[in-house]
């Protein structure tokens, strides 16, 4: 694939926020740790205190991998993750970590880019910190309860559902009523049961296990375990008793309400839009088909729609004896992360990096080191057929950006033979009201104000003819202009980013292991640019 790059801020298509973290406005500073440099980085390592136990966490992910159930049958991907889970028991290894929901064939694109980010991420860190070595996390949100956000993929503009009524943790759902979504999926990419590599990694991560959570690793683990990708589900009550400490005085003592309630009063001064609102306690109860808030209510705590209920002393007997009862929200999951994790860096997309600006007096407050914030990859991969007609159009990388009608307009005064602007026309009609209001102020000085709304009302007549007189154009060019408008469906289904809608699948059925080997070569993550693909 050739690639071509454009500033984020040329697409229109990030906040000002996401785009003032990428610059350095000094006025956002306080509100993250290290810059996504590689000094940043240097700085970082230079004052990173890791309190994750490593021990616990390679048992935790081994036994995942590798304990019953486990169904990871190519030997060199096993012997890859054993020896990535082993390089997590060293004190100069660090993660560089990405999270998900658990998206039914893995979603959206950009989920793929997420990892990607981080793996390639990994590999430059390596070159400029050789004392090091770096493993690129998965981290699973196996905890979600949003099922509606992950039942469902696009793909070649369909959409496969998966319908099914469920409640509680999505990781903990079985995956055996996914019958017919799989036969969706496969019958639009045009394979049969295990014709395909796709089709056999489908088959098997949907049909052998019996936790959404375990089919999601092994798929992905089958698209990226040869980058020595790491996936980790922390619905584990080992690794919340390590967290039960700050679960117990977050509950009790609500700090991370005040701390990131108190964090967005100031970024609101600032004009961020905020992303998430914490709540007075950021937990909620989890059992099988269960997860409901926990709220203080009458002098107990409370678990919400249920009889479920705790005084102060009950609460901990309960945390001390069921520590994976208890789910963090948007709000504590990255704490929870980075106090289990050697973490270096969180690879997110633009409105995770936004609120994750809300979390650092939180993190400052439980003395837990805040990682550093890398906005993941973007990408538009763009079709040999779409890419023929692109370069027949002469459209540039960045003019595929613009809206259908902006596009259409600057390609017709382009190459249209007449003239389409009336600038210097309007000037001579500007020049011809200067001396009609000079002359009007010697007859009466308040007449001029009645020849200027004249003007103005004249200006809006001649800006719509010229819109007419382009319009009258775009008539002379109608075919042309339709393939304008199929180029922008194909790139940018229901009029947003191709990785926000379509699946990875038809790339891969295509293209194989070589998509995300190329996805690999071409993302540049410390470079903050939105990579276009083309074949």
């Amino acid at each position: 694939m050739e690639a071509a790059c454009i500033d984020y801020k040329d697409t229109g298509l990030f906040s000002q926020t996401v785009i003032d973290y990428l610059e350095d406005v000094p006025e956002l500073r306080s509100f993250y740790g290290y810059r996504p440099t590689l000094q940043g980085f240097a700085e970082f390592f230079d004052n990173k205190k890791v309190t994750a136990n490593r021990t616990l966490l390679a048992e935790v992910l081994t036994e995942q991998y590798f304990g019953k159930g486990a169904d990871f049958r190519q030997l060199e991907s096993q012997e890859h993750v054993k020896a990535q889970i082993g390089l997590l028991k060293n004190d100069n290894t660090f993660t560089i970590t990405t999270g998900h929901q658990l998206n039914i064939f893995t979603g959206p694109l950009y989920f793929i880019y997420k990892i990607v980010t981080a793996i390639k991420l990994c590999s430059q860190l390596k070159e400029a910190f050789p004392d090091k070595d770096f493993v690129p996390v998965y981290w699973m949100a196996s905890e979600d309860h949003d099922f509606a956000e992950i039942n469902y993929t696009n793909i070649g503009g369909k959409k496969v559902h998966w319908w099914y009524e469920a409640a509680g943790a999505t990781g903990r759902i079985n995956p055996d009523t996914m019958r017919q979504a799989i036969n969706q999926y496969k019958g639009v990419l045009g394979i049969d049961g295990h014709s395909s590599e796709l089709g056999e990694m489908v088959e098997t991560a949907y049909t052998k296990f019996d936790k959404l959570a375990d089919a999601t690793r092994y798929l992905v683990n089958a698209l990226f375990a040869r980058y020595g990708l790491v996936i980790i589900d922390a619905d584990d009550r080992r690794l919340k008793a390590e967290f039960a400490p700050i679960i117990e005085r977050d509950i009790i003592e609500q700090n991370s309400f005040k701390n990131i309630s108190a964090a967005n009063i100031k970024l609101q001064q600032l004009g961020v839009h905020i992303q998430v609102n914490p709540r007075e306690i950021n937990f909620f109860y989890l059992k099988d088909q269960l997860r409901e808030r926990i709220v203080f209510e009458n002098g107990r705590y409370a678990v919400m729609n249920t009889d479920i209920t705790f005084t102060e002393d009950e609460l901990k007997q309960e945390l001390q004896a069921a520590p994976e009862r208890f789910s963090p929200n948007v709000v504590m999951r990255p704490l929870y992360q980075e106090c289990i994790l050697p973490n270096a860096a969180y690879i997110g997309g633009g409105a995770e990096v936004v609120y994750w600006l809300e979390l650092k007096s939180n993190f400052d407050f439980y003395g837990v080191d805040f990682p550093v914030l890398i906005l993941r990859n973007s990408g538009l991969v763009i079709r040999k057929e779409t890419a023929a007609k692109i370069k027949s159009m002469e459209l540039s990388p960045t003019l595929l950006f613009k809206s259908t009608d902006e596009i259409k307009n600057d390609w017709v005064k382009k190459h249209s033979n007449h003239d389409l602007s009336l600038n210097e026309e309007w000037r001579e009609f500007e020049r011809t009201f200067e001396k009609i209001k000079l002359a009007s102020h010697k007859i009466d000085p308040t007449l001029p104000p009645s020849a200027a709304a004249i003007q103005a009302r004249l200006k809006h007549a001649i800006g719509n003819f010229q819109k007419k007189l382009v319009k009258a154009e775009k008539r002379n060019y109608q075919t042309r202009l339709e393939q304008i408008e199929h180029i922008k469906e194909d790139l940018f289904p229901k009029n947003s980013l191709q990785e926000r809608n379509e699946n990875f699948g038809l790339s891969y059925v295509k293209w194989g292991q070589l998509f995300i080997d190329e996805l690999v070569r071409n993302f540049e993550p410390l470079d903050f640019k939105f990579t276009v693909l083309t074949e």
